[in-house]
């Protein structure tokens, strides 16, 4: 299944470039930033500052498609029919994903690599961490897998291409947290591209980033009391 419409030629087609820049690389950019400017001493201010901008970024991306592109939400594998699927859909990839990290951390395990250790982290409170999570979840699947997906796609006419540039640039992204980290993002986020490519549904892809990242990081600190 795959959305019916084309990338336009000439201005649209430059539009749309850009908009695989913000996807690509917007991301990196300003966590990149915020790191030089915030580090060592990180505020919640800080922190909100960010994920403002991230937004900001998202938005600028949708203005692209909607009025540059002048493309439906539809292009990027957004559907407004059937969300009750959609989200079944997402439940069902976040299993996955769940099956994705115990894969990993055996196989970081065999490779005696070691994740989460070794760097002091802001602590930020639990509304905070909220939004970092819900920006994870929508952003990241918005830009890695359907915008930069479908876009490279349509532009090389590769499959291939499509579904591995965004994915290295997403575990890439991720070499903070080292070689484990990297290889970690790569398992997670190949499962979430193939998902992708195989059900054209970026709001169950959304569901499934959002659950994974929000029963590790506040459901299960609020069971233990932490």
């Amino acid at each position: 299944m795959h959305a019916n419409y084309q990338v336009k030629p000439s201005a649209s087609t430059a539009w749309t470039r850009a908009g695989l820049v913000i996807a690509l690389l917007g991301l990196p950019a300003v966590v990149s930033a915020y790191r030089v400017l915030a580090e060592p001493t990180t505020s919640v201010g800080q922190l909100l500052a960010r994920e403002l901008t991230i937004f900001a970024l998202l938005a600028a991306l949708m203005w692209i498609i909607r009025s540059k592109e002048q493309l439906t939400l539809a292009s990027i594998g957004l559907h407004q029919d059937n969300i009750g699927k959609s989200l079944a859909w997402g439940l069902l990839a976040a299993v996955l994903l769940v099956a994705g990290v115990a894969s990993a951390m055996g196989l970081l395990q065999v490779l005696g690599l070691s994740y989460g250790s070794g760097e002091t982290r802001f602590l930020a409170p639990a509304w905070m961490t909220l939004i970092i999570v819900l920006r994870a979840g929508i952003v990241e699947e918005v830009f890695y897998r359907g915008y930069a997906i479908e876009r490279l796609q349509e532009l090389t006419g590769s499959r291939a291409i499509a579904a591995a540039v965004p994915l290295a640039c997403f575990a890439l992204f991720h070499y903070r947290q080292g070689i484990a980290g990297i290889l970690i993002a790569l398992i997670l986020g190949a499962i979430l591209t193939a998902f992708y490519c195989w059900k054209r549904n970026l709001l169950a892809n959304i569901v499934a980033h959002f659950l994974i990242d929000f029963v590790p990081n506040i459901v299960l600190p609020l069971l233990s009391g932490d």
